[in-house]
Order: C-alpha cells, then sequence, then structure tokens
C-alpha cells in the first residue's frame, strides 16, 4: 500500500487494533465499553442512532469529530483519556455510517460534511450541551468548520489539524491510488475488516474516494466559503511532515479566518494528537481555556506575525 494512506486511515486502523484488544472497550456494536470517568450513550437524531462517549463534568464543553471511517474512541482515546475532567466535559461522537452510529450506511451523497454538521448540533442540543468548542481531525476538521460557519452562536472556539480546504490534482490521484482495499497490507485491512467487516468497509472506502473525485471534478472547493464566514476563534495546527494535508490548507485557513491562529509539529505527520498527545492536549487546553482574541499566540514557525 502507498505510504499516502489517504486522511485518517493509517492512524486510525492502529488506533483500531488497540481498541479492539482493550479490556476498557469491548468495542461491541450496542455500546461502547469505557473506563474511568467516561460513558457511552446513544441518541436517536433524525431516525438515526447516533453513538457517543462522554468525559469529564466540567465547565468548558468540547465536541470531538473523527476522520474518515473514524470513531470516538479509536480516534480521541488520548484526549478522552487525559484531557482535565474538571475542566472539560468531553463528547466524542461517531458520524451516522461510522464506528457504532450503524446503521444506517454512511451516505456520501449531496453535501454530507454538512449534514454531519447538522446532526452534531442536533445531538449537542439533545445532550443538553448547546454552546461548546470543537475539536475536528481530518474529515471532522471539515465538519467543524462548517458546523461554525453555520451555527457561529452555539460555537465558542474551534480547534481542526489535518483538514483540508479545497481539493488538490495531487491529492485526488492519491486517492484513486490506493481506492482498492485489496492493494493495501493485511496489516492495514485486518483491522478495519474486524471492524466493519470486509464488504462493508470496502464499499464505504470506496464510497469515501468516489466522493472526494466527485468533489474535485467540481471545482475542488470543500469549505473555502464557510472559512470565511468563521466568528469564533480558530486554532489550526499541522504535521509539517503530514502526507495527507499540504501547507497550503493551514495557511489558507490563517489567511481567510480573521480570529486564525496556527501551529506545527516540525515532525508530525497526520496524527499529531495521538502521535504527540502531551504537547497536542497543552496546546488544545491553553487554547480553549486561556486564549482571548487579541493576545499574542503561537503561529507557523518561520510565518511573519
Amino acid at each position: 500500500m502507498s505510504r499516502f494512506c489517504s486522511k485518517s486511515l493509517l492512524a486510525y486502523a492502529v488506533a483500531l487494533k488497540s481498541c479492539l484488544s482493550s479490556p476498557l472497550n469491548t468495542c461491541t456494536v450496542a455500546r461502547y465499553s469505557v473506563g474511568a470517568g467516561m460513558q457511552g450513550g446513544k441518541e436517536v437524531i433524525d431516525g438515526m442512532t447516533i453513538s457517543y462517549v462522554r468525559a469529564g463534568t466540567g465547565p468548558k464543553t468540547v465536541l470531538c469529530l473523527p476522520g474518515a471511517l473514524g470513531s470516538a474512541w479509536t480516534d480521541f482515546k488520548p484526549q478522552l483519556e487525559q484531557l482535565d475532567k474538571s475542566k472539560f466535559t468531553i463528547i466524542a461522537w461517531d458520524p451516522p455510517g461510522y464506528g457504532f452510529s450503524r446503521p444506517p450506511d454512511r451516505d456520501f451523497m449531496g453535501d454530507f460534511f454538512h449534514r454531519d454538521a447538522d446532526t452534531a448540533l442536533k445531538l449537542m442540543k439533545v445532550l443538553k450541551l448547546p454552546k461548546f468548542s470543537m475539536l475536528g481531525w481530518s474529515d471532522g476538521g471539515i465538519t467543524a468548520i462548517i458546523l461554525a460557519a453555520k451555527y457561529p452562536l452555539h460555537i465558542q472556539k474551534c480547534v481542526i489539524w489535518g483538514a483540508n480546504a479545497y481539493v488538490l490534482d495531487e491529492e485526488i490521484e492519491m486517492y484513486k491510488k490506493i481506492r482498492d482495499i485489496s492493494t493495501w497490507s493485511e496489516k492495514m485491512r485486518a483491522p478495519l475488516v474486524k471492524m466493519y467487516g470486509e464488504e462493508y468497509f470496502r464499499k464505504t472506502w470506496e464510497d469515501w474516494v468516489d466522493a472526494f473525485i466527485r468533489i474535485h471534478n467540481q471545482g475542488g472547493d470543500i469549505c473555502t466559503k464557510e472559512a470565511k464566514l468563521i466568528q469564533c476563534p480558530l486554532f489550526v495546527l499541522h504535521g509539517d511532515m503530514d502526507p495527507m494535508v499540504a501547507r497550503a490548507h493551514p495557511l489558507f485557513f490563517l489567511s481567510e479566518v480573521q480570529n486564525c491562529r496556527t501551529y506545527n509539529f516540525p515532525d508530525g505527520k497526520h496524527n499529531i494528537h495521538l502521535r504527540y498527545p502531551e504537547e497536542f492536549n497543552k496546546l488544545v487546553s491553553e487554547f480553549l481555556l486561556t486564549y482571548v482574541p487579541g493576545n499574542q499566540f503561537q503561529r507557523i514557525r518561520g510565518e511573519p506575525r
């Protein structure tokens, strides 16, 4: 398989392998079984059963949005376990068709990122947490941008990483190369097959690639218009070695969002929050707890202030 494993899948497969073998998580489709200080739950939203994990009882509410084929526990385990539970109430969800929010099957037709944003807000309202900040990884970062733009009165702050605002030609060519999961290594394929079953995994992954090809053919825009509408403070983190997301994307957000700050990990790839959880969690906590507009905050190294 190519070293360019699309979006969050490479890190997701590693995290999922841990999830499937963890004594704290049985990974049944019925409900998450999680560790101390957390609880799994399900809510019916627009006829769909949405699964989530809740951790902490702090005054700052944070919604965690996973990447492609990702779920709450596989994509945000270090954040659920390590963020200060006295300061944060953390909700990590499985988007419709991912993880344990099945059925329904994942639907990539139309504006699926917008649908996810609408569903996520409805979930938070059902949980009686209508004002919150967000941590969005990869596809989840795109959903976070759209949610912040559409519903500014509900969003306090937003943190994203590994998210692209549009689709570059070289990105779409890479997606095409790894569309066929039979070309993947067994190490990469096995945990995802165990989670989803081979048929569902194959179909969902192919549908994801086809959806991005469609977006590319229609001009490539994902959330550039929405980014320009964001009113809340935005923190964009980036791994300099990320094979999935070009440096152009965090720089785009920095240039287009009025109240945006950025930070880079020189040796980081796509999964900086899993690879460097202590540094990541410290940065995110500082931003969510103490940052106010107008204060100095570290940008990407080497970028002019």
